[in-house]
């Protein structure tokens, strides 16, 4: 069944995982909705541990909350359905409609697609009733021949739905005409039809040296390209995954305070520090390097889905070493949510590593006790004279006994956190995004080190949000056929498109 024009949809797969999908469709979301379109993200099946809060007892993919703000619209439940969160290289948690589901191995998660697919259609089906337009999003590859039997977030959820296609291809990991070809040449004659166009993404250069192949990829597969995306030097905007964390050093022109954050193995909500990165005159730099963590400004431990297996591997780094010696010298530290667990006195955890009581760095008088129901909040408060708004998503529950809060109400009366000297833990994510405690905080830490350092007082997170949002929104318009993109979600896919072997 074709999508009728009144309510089209559009799928936006990709040749590989982090070739563009999130950021395109929330281009595509931005460009819509400046044109009075009412329209909503959907992706089906999200594998991130980036998650938010959206709603009372809900989270959804950090990625569809930002596609959200790009249309215009509150992000909720039914934008990402199922939500897969990896524990271990083995099992995932699986958060179905915002709620903690099942944990399920690879083989075991293939039990529940029947209850999941009918989750997912009825999500889509929900959204295409209140918007004009649904954006969705694949995930890696719809050409994972191996898993297609069960998918249902690529040609999976498009075929039934009879949704178009484009195909998104990272041109700066180089073979992006074979990935191209190769993408459609291995479906079936059914979910060939539907690819219906291609796109080019992080193209550095002159345009004109590409002409040449986007000739010949479109005799050879029948398929247009529907433009060429330029390199969008500092995007900053919600990532699925941490494949793209290496990247997102870009220090300042004039570095002053150097902010070294530990990429965790199972590391979660980095985007907490993206508020710090805008700032003008902040270095943030992920690291494994104890130097660089003993040598650094601020050092944060983020968040994490595996606390306990990530603090034994902090340990097997002598990245505990390091720690320890900046808590020595007074030299500051920021532990989020799991990184927060890992500065107390210990871990007591049967529900997520299942390794009972663990001792934690000690650096914070804090023990934390994991327990099934997850915590999902939306909470206020305030620290360092701010106002502070942020969100909860944790199993551990940290209680202190002794230190100070981090967070209180506004006459004063504990609300959550520890902090001893420098060493600040909060359970908190989000809270680096309120403007007023941001510069608050990186003025303490200034002043803590010794740095002449003052904020930006006009830097706004929410105001830099728009910016990038609008900037993906200005690429969609500018280098891409968008006559063709709403031919295509108006009509559909158009009928005969050349089928190629040998999956045809």
């Amino acid at each position: 069944m074709i999508v009728p024009p009144a309510s089209g949809s559009l799928l936006v797969a990709g040749t590989t995982s982090d070739a563009g999908k999130s950021l395109i469709t929330a281009g595509i979301c931005r460009w819509l909705a400046r044109r009075g379109v009412s329209v909503a993200p959907f992706k089906a099946q999200n594998m991130s541990n980036n998650s938010m809060v959206v709603g009372p007892g809900a989270e959804i993919g950090r990625a569809q909350v930002m596609q959200a703000q790009a249309a215009g619209v509150p992000p909720e439940v039914a934008m990402n359905p199922i939500l897969l969160k990896p524990g271990s290289d083995r099992t995932s948690q699986v958060v179905l409609m915002g709620q903690v589901y099942a944990e399920a191995s690879a083989t075991t998660y293939q039990d529940l697609k029947p209850t999941l697919r009918a989750a997912v259609l009825d999500a889509y089906r929900d959204l295409k009733s209140r918007f004009d337009v649904v954006i969705c999003e694949g995930a890696g590859s719809p050409t994972e021949i191996n898993l297609r039997d069960g998918d249902l977030v690529n040609m999976g959820l498009a075929q039934p739905l009879g949704i178009p296609t484009v195909v998104v291809g990272d041109i700066d990991r180089g073979g992006v005409f074979a990935a191209f070809h190769g993408t459609v040449a291995l479906l079936d004659a059914q979910d060939q039809s539907l690819i219906a166009g291609f796109i080019i993404n992080k193209f550095r250069g002159d345009p004109t040296l590409l002409t040449p192949g986007l000739r010949q990829i479109e005799h050879f597969t029948g398929r247009p390209v529907l433009g060429v995306l330029p390199w969008l030097p500092s995007l900053r905007l919600d990532a699925e995954d941490a494949l793209p964390i290496e990247t997102r050093k870009t220090p300042p022109e004039t570095p002053t305070l150097h902010v070294a954050v530990i990429r965790l193995p199972r590391i979660s909500n980095f985007t907490d520090l993206d508020a710090l990165s805008i700032e003008p005159g902040v270095e943030v730099e992920y690291t494994t390097s104890p130097a660089t963590i003993e040598s650094a400004d601020l050092v944060v431990i983020p968040g994490t889905k595996s606390t306990v297996a990530d603090l034994t591997w902090l340990r097997t780094r002598h990245l505990d070493k390091a720690l320890k010696k900046r808590a020595t010298a007074n030299r500051p530290i920021l532990g989020i949510c799991g990184g927060y667990q890992m500065l107390g006195t210990e871990i007591t955890d049967t529900i997520e590593s299942h390794q009972g009581t663990t001792p934690g760095l000690a650096l914070l008088p804090t023990r934390t006790t994991f327990h099934p129901t997850k915590t999902l909040t939306l909470p206020t408060g305030h620290a360092l004279g701010t106002e502070v708004h942020a969100y909860e998503i944790h199993n551990g529950q940290v209680t202190p006994h002794g230190g100070d809060p981090v967070f209180t109400t506004p006459n004063g009366t504990p609300l959550e956190g520890c902090r001893q000297g420098t060493t600040w833990g909060t359970i908190w994510h989000g809270a680096l995004e309120s403007d007023t405690f941001r510069r608050a905080y990186l003025t303490y830490i200034a002043e803590a080190c010794d740095i002449p350092f003052t904020p930006d007082p006009t830097t706004s997170f929410a105001t830099e949000r728009e910016n990038q949002l609008n900037r993906l929104g200005d690429a969609i318009e500018e280098h891409l056929d968008t006559k063709h993109l709403l031919e295509l979600i108006e009509r559909g896919a158009p009928q005969g498109l050349r089928l190629l072997a040998p999956g045809a």
